[in-house]
């Protein structure tokens, strides 16, 4: 995929890409073949850590992309061996003040995230390895969720639920790194495909937002009418819908 493409594909991975339940991006291979021959870009955009997209855009082959990583709060650029800054102690020192229910990944064991996520041990720890944000789970009500979303607000602290955990950061979103990288390499479109709450400003920000079917997740409820007709909606779960809105989206290329 080149560096300076006229497309820009920017894909949620858990629940989109990759298959909520295996991790595989294998159903989607048919979509990725398409990219590759049109010459668009693909951009990986998830919670996920550095060290968990690195090896990930290895296996792809879109070493030469950037990748938004921690739900938009870094962005690991081709040219850049590491991501600059790091406010995870400070972000963790801010959840310690909030009321109880939320059980972040610096709370778990390696072994722990193994068994909440079905990664194995290496790929936990790499889950672990963050910088900007804290995802975990929510053992209380959902009253008292909403509670604890409002508190953290009032300190500048954003919850967004992904398709398994409850994501907790300073507030950076994956569009605000979507949009970075369209200044930086200033594709003719751009398409953004998501399965979840935390995916909702990046599919907006797109010139083209895709939903991604996901039954086991919360799913993505209609956007307001101005924005709507310019979502699709698979009705394949997974990289297999992944797959066939890439195929119908770039018909015109």
């Amino acid at each position: 995929m080149t560096a300076d493409p006229k497309l820009l594909v920017f894909s949620d991975l858990d629940g989109t890409l990759l298959d909520h339940h295996n991790y595989s991006w294998a159903a989607a291979q048919s979509g990725l073949q398409r990219l590759s021959e049109i010459g668009a870009g693909l951009v990986l955009a998830s919670s996920k850590t550095a060290a968990e997209i690195a090896p990930l855009q290895q296996e792809l082959g879109v070493t030469r992309m950037p990748a938004i990583v921690e739900n938009g709060a870094g962005i690991l650029w081709p040219y850049a061996p590491d991501i600059e800054g790091d406010h995870y102690q400070d972000l963790r020192t801010a959840l310690s003040q909030l009321p109880t229910g939320f059980v972040g990944f610096g709370d778990m064991s390696d072994q722990d995230v193994a068994d909440a996520t079905g990664l194995n041990p290496v790929q936990a720890a790499r889950a672990r390895t963050r910088k900007f944000s804290e995802p975990g789970l929510w053992m209380g009500t959902e009253a008292e969720l909403d509670h604890f979303v409002a508190q953290a607000r009032n300190m500048s602290l954003f919850a967004r639920r992904g398709g398994r955990f409850l994501t907790v950061s300073f507030g950076k979103t994956k569009a605000d790194a979507l949009r970075e990288v369209v200044q930086q390499l200033r594709p003719s479109r751009s398409i953004a495909l998501g399965d979840a709450p935390n995916d909702i400003e990046m599919l907006m920000a797109a010139d083209q937002g895709v939903v991604v079917a996901n039954p086991d997740g919360p799913g993505i409820p209609p956007f307001p009418p101005h924005i709507e007709p310019r979502i699709f909606r698979t009705d394949s779960n997974g990289p297999q819908g992944w797959s066939e809105a890439i195929l119908t989206l770039t018909a015109e290329f």
